[in-house]
């Protein structure tokens, strides 16, 4: 019979996605089939699943992690953030319309119904679902109507593991003080607590995990040291994005304010040879790059204005003339353009912008959102890709006539005359190991790295850290089955 546990932390960003893919591989290598459950998730870096869906990237993670694949059901609830006061909703994969925080504030226990049977579903094909809680369960301010941590833990019966951060600091408060806050219905659900990403000699926190089971009458399951190598996963979170240091090859990356789908980052960030540096707003795109890339985004013609209000429009065009190369993906793509017109208002207010002149291409902001996994073949190589598409908007022009891709027989893609500017709809290119290289080679540096072996290495190496300074055993012990209340 099927049994879950939830993983609940102190905070945003202590470390919850990243302990739960390191436990889902350490019990799937068990011999248990393990499926990864977060009911409500916020994030801008969504990825596609077979079922032609969207779920957040670390669920999609986890789910490699448990070897299996990823589902619309493993996150039914995902926002995608468009202004500082609104969200796409995604409910069970589709798109189920925007809202206001305010309104889905007060609305959101109505999506507690699609959690619990998304829930109900993974349970029917698994032994033990992992459950990833969102933001702290000590916002009490939130916990009306909360379907992200204590809401769903007690409408679904599941025990918690309460998570603190020790990098950040007052880990003995962030625990103690979370179970001050909270009532004895939500108390009950949790069974345990765990301290992560500690730096130096671990036996001197003895004393502060003892007092900690003391003050809270939980028992510890570990405390986790800084796991080094947790960089190179994909990140799910903007706040993750971090420049790396690497070889020769600099890639530059401008952080547009609403930036998607960012995980084409990573493959780049893993090579040896590269160097790849995020520019936050207010600092120039430097004038060494070899590549300027320019990432997704949840809103397009408000990124394409960011963009220029830090004058980077002027940096690009010089990066240009001076024989840099350029490539642009989805939203960043349809920056390049000529124009982006949106009669209807789908990335905003209705209207249209002059885009910056890079590619002559126009786009037009309508028809159905295409949410896609697609294989595809680099031209004129014939190097093979996979990857996904995830946008609204269709983009049309001269440019258009020179493809560099082909995704299942239809052209894709367009690039400048040079061929030093290129723009796709086509996300995750670069985690393909022959284009990433051959792309690489053009800038005239070399690719050795097999990007999705490494991954695998680096989750085998989480589930032995997590085997090493949890006790895993003790968490399965308490997962129990789930009962309604």
């Amino acid at each position: 019979m099927v049994r879950a546990i939830m993983i609940q932390g102190t905070g945003s960003n202590v470390g919850k996605s990243m302990l739960v893919a390191g436990i889902a591989r350490a019990f799937t290598r068990r011999g248990l089939k393990v499926a990864p459950f977060k009911p409500q998730n916020m994030s801008n870096n969504a990825a596609v699943t077979e079922d032609g869906g969207e779920i957040g990237r670390a669920q999609a993670l986890q789910a490699r992690a448990a070897k299996r694949a990823a589902h619309t059901d493993m996150n039914p609830i995902l926002l995608k953030p468009e202004t500082d006061t609104g969200a796409q909703v995604i409910v069970q994969g589709k798109r189920a319309g925007t809202m206001k925080a305010g309104d889905y504030r007060r609305d959101k226990s109505k999506l507690l119904g699609a959690a619990l049977e998304s829930f109900d579903r993974l349970c029917a094909d698994a032994d033990l679902i992992l459950i990833e809680g969102a933001g702290s369960p000590a916002e009490t301010n939130l916990r009306k109507g909360d379907i992200a941590n204590m809401g769903f833990a007690c409408a679904a019966g599941v025990p918690v593991i309460l998570v603190g951060d020790i990098h950040r600091g007052g880990v003995i408060a962030q625990i103690v003080g979370t179970q001050a806050v909270l009532d004895e219905t939500d108390l009950n659900q949790i069974k345990g607590f765990a301290v992560n990403r500690f730096k130096g000699d671990i036996t001197l926190f003895d004393e502060g995990r003892d007092d900690i089971s003391r003050r809270t009458g939980w028992p510890s399951l570990g405390v986790v040291p800084w796991f080094k190598d947790a960089w190179k996963l994909p990140a799910e979170d903007m706040m993750d994005i971090a420049s790396t240091k690497g070889g020769a090859c600099k890639v530059v990356v401008p952080q547009l304010e609403r930036m998607a789908n960012f995980d084409d980052l990573d493959p780049l960030a893993a090579e040896p040879n590269v160097t790849v540096e995020i520019i936050p707003g207010g600092r120039p795109l430097p004038g060494d790059a070899d590549l300027v890339l320019l990432p997704g985004s949840k809103s397009t013609i408000g990124d394409l204005a960011y963009f220029r209000a830090q004058g980077w429009d002027i940096d690009l065009h010089a990066h240009v003339r001076r024989g840099g190369h350029v490539i642009g993906l989805c939203g960043g793509f349809q920056m390049l353009g000529n124009s982006i017109d949106d009669p209807l208002g789908v990335d905003g207010t209705p209207g249209k912008v002059p885009g910056l002149g890079l590619l002559n291409i126009d786009t037009v902001m309508a028809g159905e959102k295409q949410v896609t996994l697609r294989n595809a073949t680099a031209l004129p190589g014939g190097e093979p890709v996979t990857g996904y598409e995830i946008h609204m908007g269709r983009s049309e022009g001269p440019d258009c006539d020179r493809p560099w891709l082909s995704v299942e027989g239809r052209r894709e893609g367009a690039a400048a005359a040079n061929g030093q500017i290129r723009g796709t709809y086509l996300h995750g290119v670069f985690s393909s190991d022959a284009f990433r290289a051959t792309y690489l080679a053009e800038l005239g540096h070399k690719s050795d790295l097999s990007y999705e072996d490494e991954v695998e290495e680096v989750l085998e190496a989480l589930a032995d850290h997590l085997e090493a300074h949890m006790d895993l055993d003790h968490l399965l012990a308490l997962a129990a089955v789930p009962h309604r209340k």
